[in-house]
């Protein structure tokens, strides 16, 4: 209840609790076609590689989301040329775009610490949201959210069978490459809440947690945006109570709904698993 009064009586609690709850649905929603496709180093390269953007922006005094959005689009790019001119495979496509770009971050970052510390941005200060922070991730928010929701069908199809969706004539290739606009947008979006090096646990842990308690996709993106919520929740409060770094603090709690999951899933759960085990034995 003091947290809620809290909340009532101080705008900038207000400001953090509508975005990190934001982020934690974009990311969840995100990341379910990110862990479907097996491109969760994708989401690692492109969290990190936006690094020198954030740099160069606070070097340039323009908002990071410029700088970030670039270097984001031309990480995914980048790594699509190599693996589709060359015969290196993706894993190895993404790790040589993906540490030439966060190298490129730190030498800038040694440059901009003399204007600006950058530590918020590397794990990120849910408290510290400005207004125009909260107003990016809601823009960023419903542009996501509605480009899944216009082109879901797409979406699904591409992820479970590209071979199907390529005989039907869909442009797999474009809907890879707006999958990956819309996952640097969230990382961008996310930068402020959990920062450059937690972003991918966002986008990855929710959705796994719902992967384990539905083969529904659309169950899943449900399930994956409130789980996201739900921990940005707890972390802001964690965060706020007792002076906690935020970022951290909402990957714990995504980690250990997660870990709650893997355990208990009435279907996946090794707990579960494990007494249906018991029971079969116990009835042979």
């Amino acid at each position: 209840m003091e947290f809620i009064q809290d909340i009532i009586n101080y705008g900038f609690l207000q400001k953090a609790l509508f975005t990190s709850i934001m982020v934690g649905i974009i990311c969840g929603v995100i990341g379910c076609f990110i862990v479907l496709r097996g491109l969760s180093l994708m989401g690692d390269a492109i969290s990190h590689a936006v690094l020198p953007g954030v740099a160069i922006s606070f070097m340039l005094g323009i908002n990071y989301f410029y700088g970030a959005v670039v270097f984001g689009l031309l990480t995914a790019g980048g790594i699509g040329f190599v693996n589709q001119n060359s015969r290196i495979k993706s894993d190895a496509s993404i790790g040589i775009v993906f540490s030439a770009f966060l190298a490129l971050g730190i030498i800038l970052m040694t440059q901009a610490q003399t204007a600006i510390d950058l530590t918020q941005i590397l794990f990120g200060n849910v408290l510290a949201v400005r207004s125009s922070d909260m107003w990016l991730t809601l823009a960023i928010g419903i542009v996501v959210l509605a480009v899944i929701t216009l082109l879901y069908k797409e979406f699904l199809i591409t992820t479970f069978d590209p071979v199907v969706s390529k005989a039907y004539g869909l442009p797999t290739k474009w809907i890879h490459y707006l999958l990956m606009i819309l996952l640097t947008l969230v990382t961008v979006a996310s930068l402020q809440t959990v920062g450059v090096i937690l972003v991918v646990a966002m986008l990855i842990t929710p959705a796994s947690t719902a992967y384990l308690l539905t083969n529904r996709l659309s169950i899943m993106i449900a399930l994956s945006g409130f789980f996201g919520a739900l921990s940005s929740v707890i972390g802001l409060y964690m965060s706020f109570k007792y002076n906690w770094p935020s970022g951290p603090v909402i990957v714990i709690a995504t980690t250990l709904i997660f870990i709650f999951t893997f355990l208990f899933s009435p279907k996946q759960g090794i707990i579960g698993q494990a007494i249906r085990t018991w029971r079969r034995r116990s009835a042979a």
